[in-house]
């Protein structure tokens, strides 16, 4: 199986949204559309699943255009849709037969997914009378609730306490694990760092970065240097070059430029008899190499 995008290009007026993306995923997993409020990731999204159309490019699945009829995808828009004044089991039921399912098999794929995201209590509630958490699990049970192989999810994090954030990963390592395959647009570095082998960076429509997460991390090298000190460091740290990225209650976080750097440092500290309770040499995070690639565009 394998969902390819050609070439995808979505004009407004004289504005262009998305500018030529091109991408394909030939295996499950998950893959991060990334970028500002704006960037262009939901167009991108709709244009996929042809709820919009595009002005040029096409994407397919299998070699064919992307529609209900030729594969089963699952939808999570940004803009959350359920109905309010149904009860929840019932619209979930209903949900599923819109995408061919009987209300037997329905109900049960209803019911064990509520079960997996513990919301089972309430399946006999009227959704408006859920919080907005629990509003969106329904939201996202409606979604996998015909079991499909494409699941797409805008924003899914978006309003979530980290109890039921955590819930979410859980549920998206699991979909992993039954060879799903995933796209998962977020504004949110962190979210995307913690599952997604690969990305794609949008700016202003543009694609600024694309690729394998480690490859594309293992490009950048060792350039942040965490310590944990009793001393106090910064004025050997300025001295020597390191930038402050963080500090933290009791450690802090420099830019370097890499391995010998931190080392030569390292010498430093010892020969001031400062002695390191934590010396980590890491590579850049997602959000880091994010702020460059835009501040390298503007």
């Amino acid at each position: 199986m394998s969902l390819k995008v050609t070439d995808l290009t979505k004009v407004f007026g004289d504005k262009i949204v998305v500018d030529n993306l091109s991408f394909q995923m030939d295996s499950p997993g998950v893959l991060g559309l990334i970028g500002t409020n704006g960037a262009g990731k939901t167009t991108t999204i709709r244009m996929i699943l042809g709820i919009m159309s595009s002005d040029h490019g096409n994407a397919t699945w299998n070699g064919k255009p992307i529609t209900r009829e030729t594969l089963p995808f699952g939808y999570m828009p940004e803009e959350r849709g359920i109905y309010t004044k149904s009860k929840v089991l019932e619209q979930l039921v209903y949900f599923g037969t819109l995408r061919g399912m009987t209300k037997s098999d329905a109900k049960s794929s209803a019911l064990c997914l509520m079960d997996r995201l513990g919301v089972t209590q309430y399946k006999d509630m009227y959704a408006e009378k859920l919080s907005k958490g629990n509003q969106q699990k329904i939201q996202l049970i409606a979604t996998l609730v015909h079991d499909p192989e494409l699941i797409v999810l805008d924003e899914p994090f978006s309003g979530l306490d980290p109890v039921n954030t955590e819930i979410l990963n859980n549920l998206i390592d699991e979909l992993v694990c039954e060879k799903k395959y995933i796209v998962m647009s977020s504004h949110q570095m962190s979210t995307v760092e913690d599952y997604c082998e690969n990305l794609i960076l949008l700016n202003g429509g543009k694609t600024l970065l694309q690729g394998n997460l480690r490859d594309i991390k293992a490009s950048y090298g060792h350039t942040n240097l965490v310590m944990r000190c009793v001393e106090d460091i910064s004025g050997l740290a300025e001295s020597s070059g390191l930038q402050l990225i963080e500090k933290r209650a009791d450690e802090c976080e420099y830019k370097i430029t890499g391995d010998e750097m931190a080392q030569l440092f390292l010498v430093k500290l010892i020969a001031n008899n400062i002695y390191p309770l934590k010396y980590e040499i890491k590579e850049p995070s997602l959000h880091e190499i994010f702020i460059e690639k835009v501040g390298d565009v503007q």
